[in-house]
């Protein structure tokens, strides 16, 4: 019998920890509230990974690594199609393409970018089938959780934190205009630079993250430090309506402004 229940009553964490303690042998199968997503173990040890219609293919994960590019891909799904992941990557190692430590490192790296992704999961449906493992054509590793498990404690920790600061992917970016300031000598690493490339109020938090290929962690994490340098600013994108509360208050002009100010003034000195 499968067991199953809700990710609100046992969480990810508790789930892996168990697999890892039982030495489990099986899939994992969790329903979030938009995907689902796949997970396999060999006596305790995660091995495979998967996550909703995303390309879990050896050519998907190449290419998402950038080790070959789009046209490769093609070409490779076109002339190699009736080979599977484990003698497509043969095939690369043989010719020269790849090396076989690139190609284990891309699957090792798509494995955990999938597996702490859940860790952030709260809500859904779990069912852990024992016995049940991958295709013999996919290709397999052998991770131990005791690590994954800490790493994946301390993203959801710093997800909370991330998510109340960002709550909305929705929202733009804008550079703060401040007198003598120079993004150029600010130092940013590689990713960040890439992010500072897309910031315009056209350009929503999630479309930058999208074209820069990066998740929803991964975005609010870049977001915040440049939100904590004083490099940027959240505003709404161009074109957003206003929310209906907002169009009730009619601008204040300059005058009445001023005419406010004072008369607050004055009340405060009369105190």
């Amino acid at each position: 019998m499968a067991l199953k229940g809700n990710l609100r009553d046992f969480s990810v964490t508790q789930l892996f920890n168990l697999i890892n303690l039982a030495r489990k042998t099986g899939t994992l199968t969790i329903e979030g509230p938009t995907e689902a997503a796949w997970v396999s173990f060999r006596e305790g040890k995660l091995i495979f990974a998967q996550v909703g219609n995303e390309d879990g293919t050896l050519t998907g994960i190449l290419l998402r690594a950038d080790l070959i590019s789009a046209r490769q891909a093609r070409a490779i799904k076109t002339h190699a199609a009736d080979k599977n992941d484990k003698e497509l990557g043969l095939l690369l190692i043989n010719a020269g393409y790849l090396a076989q430590q690139d190609i284990l490192t891309s699957i090792r790296q798509y494995f955990l970018d999938i597996v702490y992704k859940l860790f952030t999961w709260g809500e859904g449906f779990f069912r852990f089938d024992a016995g049940v493992l991958p295709p013999d054509g996919r290709i397999t590793l052998r991770l131990n959780l005791e690590n994954i498990i800490i790493e994946g404690s301390r993203r959801m920790r710093e997800w909370e934190m991330l998510r109340d600061e960002i709550p909305n992917l929705e929202m733009a970016l804008d550079f703060i205009n401040r007198p003598g300031a120079n993004i150029r000598n600010v130092n940013l690493n590689v990713e960040e630079w890439k992010v500072v490339s897309y910031v315009n109020p056209k350009n929503t938090i999630a479309q930058i993250a999208k074209a820069n290929k990066l998740n929803e962690l991964e975005i609010r994490r870049v977001v915040y430090g440049l939100l904590q340098a004083g490099l940027v600013e959240v505003v709404r994108p161009d074109g957003m309506p206003l929310p209906p509360q907002a169009k009730q208050f009619k601008p204040i002009d300059k005058q009445e402004r001023a005419s406010l100010v004072n008369r607050l003034i004055n009340r405060i000195r009369s105190m």
